[in-house]
């Protein structure tokens, strides 16, 4: 790939102000929900930035990412975390206190895909709601409560973890009044909430709904560094100072108190800042192609219901594979068919073509 001029850029500007790549790189990757970067473009990027290293996690870049976030957020701190695991970890064990049982999503990431952690390291009791939903209801909750207070042992909640969008659910989104439900109820009965928003600035792309307007339901939100502002790892929590403030020693005691961090942060505030209007902008040239697709016959469309930015895609009268290979010579990178449907994903990759360009792609690659 020719990568002339591409990261002649100055230290601390956004993707958008970055000169346009050679003509060879207009490629658009719908596998993923940020921008692959090879190691040689993810290095060059660190070579162009001005850098303040960190210690153990902390000052330096580290530091100026947190506040940003934070303060995008609307929240008085952040912490660096090396996974969104640990970070989800320790949201509920700093909000639960005393109070051992968290409510969850049947479907969460914290539920399924972190090995116990909360329940093994830290003593909590995990009650998943929904299976095979994205939301849980209110009502749901208030059942829950009802059995634990009702006990000979009373069982309060110490916390609720809401995770949105869902990745097990192909990015549906939690249903935001319901978000808005449960977390009034729990406001008014002390019970910490906690938002697993390792997605949230896609969703917000897709709602209009800003990121701060879902933040403020919750006590701590999460969000992640790597799968959509392209870090090579890591995350960050933001909440109350008073919650915060040492929540660096329980990072450590985890093993998670990395002795530098830099190369990820430093790319993360890179990508970070001014992604919302890119991505705005992606998200209006994909529903561009999206209605252009739905209107041609060699094409079918499945929407996910309140999805974000997952949408099905099967191509008509050729086979899923084969259109994929071609998909490929086409300029578009598309992850392996399920039966026949492609889940397509919108990222900054989007803004690399016009949407009537891409449409093309599509149909050059039916052959």
């Amino acid at each position: 790939m020719n990568r002339r001029g591409f990261f002649q850029t100055a230290p601390g500007l956004g993707l958008a102000a970055l000169p346009a790549k050679a003509s060879d790189d207009s490629h658009i990757y719908m596998a993923l929900d940020g921008v692959p970067l090879t190691t040689g473009e993810y290095t060059a990027i660190l070579s162009r930035l001005k850098i303040e290293k960190d210690s153990y996690s902390q000052h330096g870049v580290v530091a100026e990412l947190e506040k940003r976030v934070a303060a995008d957020l609307g929240k008085e701190a952040a912490v660096w975390m090396p996974t969104g695991t640990l970070a989800n970890h320790l949201a509920v064990r700093l909000l639960a206190g005393e109070k051992r049982r968290v409510l969850v999503q049947a479907e969460s990431h914290l539920w399924n895909d972190c090995g116990d952690c909360a329940q093994t390291l830290s003593g909590i009791h995990m009650v998943g709601l929904a299976p095979g939903k994205a939301t849980f209801r209110l009502e749901e909750v208030e059942a829950m409560a009802g059995r634990g207070a009702g006990s000979r042992v009373a069982v309060p909640i110490g916390a609720i973890q809401i995770e949105s969008p869902v990745r097990r659910k192909d990015g549906e989104r939690f249903d935001f009044e319901e978000m808005r439900r449960v977390a009034a109820w729990a406001r008014q009965r002390g019970i910490g909430m906690h938002l697993d928003g390792a997605r949230l600035h896609l969703e917000a792309g897709h709602t209009g709904i800003p990121v701060r307007q879902y933040a403020d339901l919750f006590d701590t939100v999460y969000v992640s560094m790597y799968k959509y502002f392209n870090a090579a790892s890591g995350a960050v929590l933001a909440g109350p100072r008073a919650l915060l403030e040492n929540a660096f020693h329980i990072r450590r005691m985890f093993g998670g108190g990395l002795q530098q961090v830099w190369p990820y942060a430093a790319v993360a505030l890179h990508y970070y800042d001014g992604f919302g209007e890119r991505y705005r902008k992606a998200v209006e040239t994909a529903e561009a192609v999206i209605a252009m697709l739905s209107k041609d016959g060699g094409f079918d469309i499945a929407r996910i219901a309140q999805g974000s930015n997952i949408f099905r895609f099967r191509p008509n009268g050729v086979n899923a594979p084969v259109y994929q290979q071609r998909l490929q010579l086409a300029g578009i990178t598309a992850a392996a068919p399920q039966n026949d449907w492609f889940l397509l994903r919108v990222n900054e990759t989007w803004n690399r073509a016009p949407a009537a360009e891409i449409f093309e792609r599509f149909r050059k690659a039916l052959g």
